[in-house]
């Protein structure tokens, strides 16, 4: 019987609680879209995407996830304290007998139609440059790495994270209107603009101290 990775979004709740067996499951099913169940191999549908939550607080009882799985992840979301407005609206519907009732906005179809307009979004060289720099900066055993990265920074950020700058600044320009296409029926009014990345890994006892956890 298939389980619940098979399905187009999972929503991994406290990852970093799973021991490593299912977190190198996880990776498999993240990098290479299948499932491996002894000598067979099960493919999993398209599109395929994963949430996921980590305990920041407590540290007993965790697994820290390996760098190849974080990897993996294109953004890390710290999810602070709600709003007044929103926590209020929380009480309201977590109080009482609310049920909510989602509504389908997109199919699998058209998400994956989107993934293939997004790639076709144009950018102009200098900030394919740009981008390379903004990593670059953050890798600590480089000379031009920036100072606030060699004080705060264990490691800096990979290829892959170059890769998700470019794709979440395509994604964000096209969406806003502002990302000319290939194809004349996308038509745009700017540039793509790139956002931080957030592979570089902070240093245990700054990250402890400053920064909160989540995926």
């Amino acid at each position: 019987m298939p389980g619940p990775i098979f399905a187009n979004m999972v929503l991994a709740d406290e990852i970093n609680r799973t021991p490593p067996k299912t977190q190198a499951a996880l990776l498999e099913a993240m990098q290479e879209r299948q499932v491996s169940a002894g000598n067979r191999k099960y493919s999993l549908a398209q599109p395929f995407f994963v949430l996921a939550t980590q305990n920041p607080i407590e540290q007993e009882g965790t697994y820290n996830l390996p760098e190849a799985q974080l990897d993996r992840f294109m953004y890390l979301i710290t999810v602070d304290y709600p709003e007044t407005a929103d926590e209020i609206e929380i009480l309201k519907r977590t109080t009482t007998n609310y049920v909510g009732a989602p509504q389908q906005v997109m199919d699998g179809a058209a998400i994956m139609k989107y993934q293939q307009i997004i790639r076709e979004v144009l950018v102009r060289d200098d900030l394919y440059d740009y981008v390379l720099r903004l990593v670059q900066a953050t890798r600590i055993g480089k000379a031009y790495a920036l100072p606030f990265a060699k004080q705060s920074l264990a490691w800096g950020a990979g290829p892959r994270a170059c890769q998700n700058l470019l794709l979440g600044a395509k994604a964000r320009a096209f969406f806003a209107g502002r990302a000319p296409h290939r194809d004349r029926r996308y038509p745009g009014r700017g540039q793509a603009r790139a956002a931080p990345p957030h592979h570089p890994q902070l240093r245990r006892d700054r990250g402890r101290r400053d920064h909160g956890q989540g995926g």
